[in-house]
């Protein structure tokens, strides 16, 4: 049987235009960035063309935007770089309970460190409510960082809300939106955001690659130093080719209009399914605000693990594991309350651009046979 790929909101493939703009950083274009001789011109032309791509896409300024390594180091330079550049003014920091491991882990390490971390709860949708924010800002809170859509269950977090009331505050917010950006608008001025991570892997860029913006007039502490790269906020020689990776998957993505099928593919899905399992099936996150691309149920006294090693032909992902015979709900479950029985049925299908209508029938006809 051929193989079905469900799991877009891992990674997705590189698009083929994305993979010929890099081509010829692969051979002709050598030089250094920083060298200002003819080697190293058209490599540094074609890191600040990449910058006004992904700046396009974000609806801000090129200087506001900071390459990385992806959205793990962009997560960790904002966090980071925010408490050690202003904890003289203060140590608390406000998240939520479901961000993603490359918020929560710096999290715990700034604790060590002297910071006061609050951990939101949030709703049985996953969502985070902005009177719980606003009744735990402190006078030492000196950030917020709320992500823009989970990566498990899809749900689309009220950053807008939320940032206004950091910024009527002045204190500094920060989202994740490396699940969000090339799915639903990510324009910095319209979220009022002071900081935001990208992910290049999430939209269609190599993997390895990211960015951050940093508003104009935000200073943080560079996460690595070195020379003075990026101008002086983060050091080491420009990774021409993948930067130039996630500018062309940006400007695609900036253009590409084809989301509003991609969500409505999803919604036959979830009616199939339901069609097919009644009340054996449950939606988990936000049942409106939510990923276009995303959707996460549960296969009520099921364990979404084994229905996958089932299905070796589809490519999904479970909010469960099991360890030693007993399942284990992911954290983000946990935090939505979700009841073991429901919670351990859990499987994420995140479909992308090239998702069709006849794999969606075949896969649903797949857990059929799996679960009857």
């Amino acid at each position: 049987m051929r193989k079905i790929y469900l799991d877009f909101n891992a990674s997705t493939p590189i698009l083929p235009t994305v993979a010929k703009a890099m081509e010829p950083f692969l051979s002709d274009y050598y030089g250094n960035p920083s060298s200002r001789h003819w080697a190293g011109l058209p490599a540094k032309e074609a890191v600040e063309n990449a910058r006004s791509q992904v700046a396009g896409l974000l609806g801000c300024l090129p200087e506001e935007i900071i390459f990385t390594s992806g959205g793990t180091e962009s997560n960790n330079h904002a966090l980071k770089g925010a408490f050690f550049k202003h904890r003289d003014h203060g140590n608390h920091i406000i998240t939520s309970q479901v961000e993603h491991p490359s918020i929560l882990q710096p999290c715990r390490f700034l604790e060590r460190h002297g910071a006061e971390i609050t951990y939101l709860p949030v709703d049985r949708h996953g969502r985070v409510d902005p009177e719980d924010v606003r009744r735990t800002i402190k006078k030492k809170t000196i950030l917020i960082t709320i992500m823009h859509a989970n990566n498990e269950v899809g749900t689309i977090q009220p950053v807008v809300e939320i940032a206004k009331l950091a910024r009527d505050r002045n204190i500094f917010f920060h989202t994740d939106a490396a699940q969000s950006a090339g799915k639903i608008p990510t324009k910095t001025d319209e979220l009022g955001v002071d900081m935001m991570s990208l992910a290049g892997h999430k939209l269609y860029a190599p993997k390895g690659v990211g960015a951050l913006y940093l508003r104009k007039g935000t200073q943080i502490e560079p996460l690595i130093h070195g020379a003075g790269h990026e101008e002086g906020r983060r050091a080491g020689t420009e990774n021409v080719l993948l930067d130039v990776g996630l500018g062309a998957a940006c400007e695609i993505s900036g253009r590409w209009s084809g989301m509003g099928q991609v969500e409505q593919l999803r919604d036959r899905f979830w009616e199939m399914l339901q069609k097919e399992f009644g009340n054996g099936v449950v939606l988990n996150g936000h049942p409106t605000e939510r990923l276009p691309n995303t959707l996460n149920v549960s296969f009520v006294g099921k364990v979404g693990s084994e229905i996958l090693s089932e299905l070796k032909e589809v490519a999904a992902s479970t909010g469960s594991a099991c360890h030693e015979g007993a399942v284990e709900l992911s954290p983000v479950l946990k935090a939505m309350r979700i009841a073991p029985e429901i919670g351990m049925g859990a499987i994420r299908f995140s479909l992308g651009r090239s998702t069709t209508l006849n794999e969606i029938e075949t896969v649903v006809g797949r857990l059929k046979e799996v679960l009857r």
